[in-house]
């Protein structure tokens, strides 16, 4: 059966000018896609919630904007036979209007509190390696959990209205869901989608972008650098860098790309349909590639949190034994003796050994207050 799509240009007159193509690829292409990321992304990010919840130490701020990020693609996830059984069944919609709005909401939900937790990791990363002591003060418990309640505040205002824009319609002979919008309210959704991207992706973009730069030439400065952050927080900080970019090279900046020249041929009523068909198959292509964070975010908590959960590993096997115990001694021994400057959970101490013991001094008094 071959589905067509009408492409409604925005100019409302009778003779309206309609171009038609197939998109019989989406059956396949997007419900296997789909399928891969569900199989993936759900048992990724449950363990890592799994093993946060069962983490016996405090949550560091790093734990907290990254356990914010697992839900954030767990919520995401939980939608996908949704979207999985739509495209199976030749983009009908058969769940209703309420369960329409909430999957496309929590589908920018997801994209949206994804760029701007990882903008939090970012520039708490930052801080921690150009301003270590300066910055101290703001890198703690309190300050995380501000800026992730602050995060998810900022994603729900403005996505409120998707919830206004995503509906079911009666097209070609059965119920769809928009992903965005009907052709009625086109020009207003045109305006929004320009902002949203302005706004929560290309200015979080920025922020990243800066901060990352930083941190390059900081961390390429040869002798001080080193002195000041030692060399496990110097590996951790290259990691954090490559895996975030590669996020956004590989998921967020071609979705966004796509999708607003996609927008912006149809706001322009462009009567190229070759070009309309190319714009529109590059933005479905991408639309679930973006969805391939929530299998690569988990990643990222491995990298950042991998020794703690590697021990409540050894905990829940119940293998402790004396062998671990030294390693654990010689890892201590070794971060003192080579990695002088590091405290893992709290801060970079610039300096010997002496200046971390003050770090952690003005650290504990912080904590009681």
């Amino acid at each position: 059966m071959v589905s067509l799509h009408a492409l409604l240009l925005k100019t409302p007159v009778p003779d309206q000018s309609v171009c038609e193509f197939s998109e019989d690829y989406k059956q396949i292409y997007l419900s296997l896609t789909y399928s891969i990321i569900l199989a993936l992304g759900l048992p990724l990010n449950g363990t890592v919630l799994w093993l946060s919840w069962r983490q016996s130490k405090r949550w560091s701020c790093a734990t907290i904007y990254l356990v914010n990020l697992m839900v954030a693609d767990l919520l995401y996830v939980l939608t996908l036979p949704f979207l999985i059984t739509t495209y199976s069944l030749g983009d009908r919609w058969p769940f209703g209007e309420l369960l329409c709005r909430l999957v496309r909401f929590l589908f920018y939900a997801n994209l949206y509190g994804s760029i701007l937790l990882l903008t939090c990791i970012s520039v708490h990363r930052f801080l921690g390696v150009c301003h270590p002591l300066r910055s101290l003060p703001y890198r703690s418990r309190r300050h995380a959990l501000l800026g992730t309640a602050t995060t998810w505040a900022l994603v729900v205002l403005q996505l409120l209205p998707t919830l206004f824009f995503s509906h079911t319609d009666y097209v070609d002979g059965q119920i769809i869901c928009y992903d965005m919008t009907g052709p009625e309210n086109f020009d207003q959704f045109f305006a929004y989608g320009i902002v949203l991207t302005l706004s929560g992706f290309v200015f979080p973009s920025s922020v990243i972008l800066v901060c990352y730069s930083l941190m390059v030439r900081s961390l390429t400065k040869p002798g001080e650098t080193l002195m000041r952050t030692g060399n496990a927080a110097r590996a951790k900080s290259i990691r954090t860098i490559l895996l975030v970019c590669g996020l956004f090279t590989l998921c967020f900046v071609p979705f966004h790309i796509t999708r607003s020249f996609y927008l912006t041929l149809r706001f322009l009523s462009s009567q190229d349909c070759q070009l309309l068909m190319a714009a529109s198959v590059a933005y479905k292509i991408w639309r679930p590639l973006v969805s391939l964070s929530s299998c690569l975010n988990p990643i990222l908590y491995f990298l950042s949190v991998g020794n703690n959960t590697v021990r409540l590993f050894q905990e829940l096997r119940g293998k402790k034994t004396r062998r671990s115990k030294s390693s654990s001694s010689i890892y201590s021994s070794n971060a003192h003796q080579s990695d002088k400057s590091w405290h893992p959970q709290i801060c970079y101490c610039p300096g010997p050994q002496e200046s971390c013991k003050i770090c952690l001094a003005v650290w504990n008094r912080l904590k009681k207050n």
